[in-house]
This record gives structure tokens, C-alpha cells and sequence, in this order.
């Protein structure tokens, strides 16, 4: 059995450089469709560069939280072509 984690990193590790997903996207792929703040907390400990949470924003198109700075979450993103 996965666990939600492994679900949120599977369903993170996929979403292609220049794009991004909500939180609740992320959720509902996870399988939980209600647990997008529980997607925030799961990220909020991801330090593996392979699992991009930089390209996880909020529903309202913020760009929300990152563990290594909104800053560095921007300038990413923006690298990408996902922001302006």
C-alpha cells in the first residue's frame, strides 16, 4: 500500500518543466481530493531536487510556499517559462 506522501511525490515528479499544478490538482491526482493543505505540509519536507515542488501553486494563482524561499520559487519558475 502507498502511502498519500508517495502518492504527492509520484503525482509532483510529473509535471513538466514550464508548467505547474494547484494544490488541489495534486491532491485529486493523489487520490484525496480534499487533502490539499495536507499536500502543502508533505512539500513543505521534500528537499529532493528530482520531485520539482517549485511548480505546485495555490488555486487563486499565487504562487504559495516554498521550502527554500518564495524567492527561489519564483526565480525557478520563472527560469521555466511557468511565470512572467
Amino acid at each position: 500500500m502507498t502511502t498519500f506522501k508517495s502518492r504527492v511525490f509520484e503525482v509532483v515528479k510529473q509535471i513538466p518543466k514550464g508548467q505547474t499544478m494547484t494544490y488541489k490538482q495534486v491532491a485529486v491526482a493523489a487520490g484525496s481530493p480534499n487533502a490539499f493543505r495536507a499536500v502543502g505540509t508533505v512539500l513543505k519536507s521534500n528537499y529532493d531536487p528530482s520531485i520539482p515542488c517549485h511548480r505546485v501553486i495555490r488555486s487563486n494563482g499565487e504562487l504559495g510556499n516554498y521550502n527554500r524561499g518564495n524567492e527561489e520559487k519564483r526565480c525557478l519558475l520563472k527560469k521555466e517559462g511557468a511565470v512572467l
